[in-house]
């Protein structure tokens, strides 16, 4: 039977990219499959959670999750279209999440906006948080806590608050529920 296979398929080479073809839409589907339960599964904290901040309505209809990191190229270009996307929909509630996979500056900046979200309630850490984001050169520590210190923050306070092993543990969270997720970059969006 070998032999007739390899004869077929070789005098009809186009069955390979077909069955090549079947077989990725076949993994696609899977995973897409694979993404949604995941999504099901953890919608609990992908869409509340102490570990992360939620901007425009908090009681929207329609939720948008970003998985971003203060670092990304691609945030800073999406930043204007989330506020738009906000400013179009008064029903839309926006829920950042910190993503820090850039290095350690990433992480840095990741805490110091995780502790500020203490001290800034909704469109007050948005301002921060498009400060923070629409910075050019590398974002760490010390840029963080300037915006932070620029918008009045108690800065004895939000050192105290990126102590507390919550901070930590919360971006541990985010980054196991991308795992999750399959989420492998920056910006990521869940809907």
């Amino acid at each position: 039977l070998g032999p007739i296979i390899r004869d077929y398929l070789v005098g009809h080479p186009e069955v390979l990219r077909e069955a090549i073809e079947a077989l990725d839409k076949h993994d696609k589907d899977v995973a897409q499959v694979e993404r949604q339960k995941a999504v099901s599964d953890r919608a609990g904290p992908l869409f509340s959670s102490p570990c992360q901040a939620n901007v425009g309505n908090p009681d929207g209809g329609a939720t948008l999750v970003e998985f971003f990191d203060y670092n990304c190229h691609y945030c800073k270009g999406a930043l204007p279209d989330i506020a738009k996307l906000m400013k179009d929909d008064p029903n839309l509630k926006v829920v950042l999440k910190d993503f820090p996979v850039l290095g350690p500056g990433s992480v840095e900046a990741a805490q110091v906006a995780s502790a500020a979200r203490n001290q800034l309630p909704g469109d007050r850490f948005w301002a921060f948080h498009t400060k923070l984001l629409g910075m050019h050169g590398p974002v760490g520590k010390s840029e963080a806590l300037a915006v932070a210190k620029e918008m009045g923050l108690d800065m004895d306070r939000l050192a105290k608050d990126m102590a507390n092993p919550q901070i930590q543990s919360g971006l541990q969270q985010i980054m196991s529920m991308a795992d999750a997720l399959q989420i492998n970059g920056t910006p990521s969006f869940v809907v």
